[in-house]
């Protein structure tokens, strides 16, 4: 079946394969909170978009002033860190985002008390950085691993080419664009909330991202239990 191939369904089945892409579709949501925090709260850093944060990193140093290359370098040493606990721990997804839940309920009590980059304490600063891109970069093996086209979770420059070169105006016949739009609108959201909560606590948004996680690791442990019968 067409639809079950291009879900990549763990179990064959067409049911896993769309709560597969809503597991997904909500991990989105919480990389555009965990950026809203770094980006916004913690000095200029992104901690899940590490293309970005690779690109900030090479404009600090430059010496671009706002940015800092001991911050970025923290949150690639910190995501990298993520990714090879992630790559070990890959066959078992559910078990992986339980683990960036607790990560990320980690970056939230580190952030109690924070209001504002230019007042933080360093060391609070610097471990809600690696907490968070650590997380980040645990999610970002296992959903690598799990392969499912268009629902990387953190980055959408793939996710919007294929929307415009597959599209009917340029002669495609737009194969999963409700999924892509989904992805796109997800981070928009994810973005959108976080920013508003950072304004008020930079805390609660990484709680919130937490209880997301958590509600899309069960799910992921449901499918993962799943799979293992058939």
């Amino acid at each position: 079946m067409e639809t079950s191939h291009n879900l990549l369904l763990v179990s064959g089945d067409e049911h896993a394969g769309l709560r597969q892409a809503l597991v997904l579709l909500g991990m989105t949501v919480g990389t555009g909170m965990v950026d809203a925090v770094s980006f916004l709260a913690l000095g200029r850093v992104f901690t899940a978009n590490m293309t970005g944060n690779i690109v900030l990193l090479g404009f600090a140093l430059a010496g671009t002033s706002g940015l800092s290359v001991a911050r970025s370098s923290v949150a690639l040493v910190g995501f990298l860190l993520g990714a090879v606990a992630g790559g070990r721990m890959s066959r078992w997804a559910g078990r992986a985002f339980l683990a960036e839940v607790f990560l990320l309920a980690a970056g939230a009590a580190a952030a109690i008390g924070m209001r504002s980059e230019s007042t933080i304490n360093p060391a609070q600063l610097y471990a809600v950085i690696t907490v968070t891109a650590a997380a980040m970069g645990l999610r970002n093996a296992v959903v690598r691993k799990l392969g499912v086209p268009d629902l990387t979770t953190t980055v959408l420059t793939l996710t919007i080419t294929g929307l415009a070169a597959d599209s009917r105006l340029a002669g495609g016949d737009n194969p999963r664009w409700q999924r892509r739009v989904g992805a796109i609108l997800a981070m928009l959201v994810g973005a959108g909330a976080g920013a508003r909560m950072v304004a008020h606590s930079i805390s609660l948004p990484l709680v919130v991202c937490s209880i997301i996680t958590c509600v899309c690791a069960v799910i992921q442990l449901r499918i993962d239990s799943k799979r293992k019968e058939s």
